[in-house]
């Protein structure tokens, strides 16, 4: 998910012009992307624009947009928004990799892209929104198979409901600007923690440029022994997981065997050189009964920089 602009109306196609100049760049980005559908959900406004080659999500939240996927529809293996690539370092904490969860669907691209590296993964993906998923099949390519299932449900429930257990699980959902609430509690992520495996991680996107950061990191760290941070482009990255803190060398030889088997197209050992310890967060710890979501993004840039709350890992 990247943060739009403050523009509605007949400036709709300029601010997302802007968004994915942010997203993917001034060389790939177009002047005026086209609109090719639109439709308003129980959940979200929900806008398809084709850019070239790019097959775009946006929603609309308050008279601001919002890039959720971008799929180049030219090679189906790549992954246009930086920190989506980001997303797959969870495979190298992971000890084992039977199976991943995904929770919030988007375009689908993340978890299709490592479907088609590695086909004997079982990937489930949780989307709340009907219109979500089947706007994704329609223009982004993606589509239930073996070992790929597509599952309209709220996440937490699906979570409280399922009897399965999880050697990674990808948490990237977001409503316009925010992850709903209860997708963010100390509570939640006592759920999540449950479903991993021995060995398991939590991987997951968090914006951090407003206070509603601080308070994400704070509530990680109330329930997992270790949160590492990727700076992914505007997007931060978070990897919780329990146990000892996992060595670079293991980590590293990890991504090392799982690129010679698969042959990813972004190598997980090239994210890993980015891997940062996360200090202490400053923010209050969010439980079910204190969720500030709304007054907590009220503070429009709160512009941490990554050397105030992280500390270098890698060597």
């Amino acid at each position: 998910m990247q943060q739009g602009s403050h523009l509605g109306g007949d400036y709709r196609r300029l601010a997302l012009a802007l968004l994915l100049v942010a997203a993917i760049g001034p060389a790939r980005a177009l002047a005026e992307p086209k609109l090719v559908e639109e439709r308003a959900s129980t959940y979200n406004n929900i806008f398809i624009y084709k850019d070239g080659a790019d097959v775009i999500m946006t929603f609309g939240h308050n008279r601001r947009f919002y890039t959720e996927s971008i799929y180049d529809s030219t090679d189906e293996l790549a992954l246009p928004v930086t920190y989506t690539r980001y997303m797959t370092v969870g495979l190298a904490y992971a000890d084992a990799a039977d199976n991943l969860l995904e929770v919030g669907f988007g375009g689908g691209r993340t978890a299709w892209y490592l479907h088609k590296h590695m086909p004997a993964l079982d990937i489930t993906c949780v989307e709340l929104d009907p219109a979500v998923v089947d706007l994704a099949q329609k223009h982004f390519a993606v589509r239930p198979e073996d070992k790929f299932k597509i599952t309209i449900s709220d996440g937490r429930n699906y979570l409280v409901k399922s009897p399965e257990t999880w050697n990674v699980i990808m948490i990237d959902a977001y409503r316009g600007p925010f992850v709903p609430f209860h997708l963010l509690t100390e509570e939640f992520y006592k759920i999540v923690k449950s479903k991993l495996k021995p060995g398991g991680v939590v991987v997951q996107n968090v914006e951090p440029t407003t206070m509603m950061f601080d308070s994400a990191v704070a509530t990680i760290q109330k329930v997992f022994a270790n949160v590492e941070v990727y700076d992914a482009a505007g997007n931060i990255v978070t990897v919780a997981y329990d146990g000892p803190q996992r060595p670079q060398e293991q980590l590293m030889a990890r991504a090392e065997v799982l690129q010679k088997q698969h042959k990813f197209v972004y190598p997980l050992a090239a994210f890993l050189s980015e891997r940062r310890a996360v200090k202490r967060s400053p923010g209050k710890v969010l439980t079910d009964d204190f969720a500030p979501v709304e007054s907590l993004l009220a503070i429009e840039k709160h512009n941490r920089k990554l050397d105030e709350f992280s500390e270098p890992l890698a060597k």
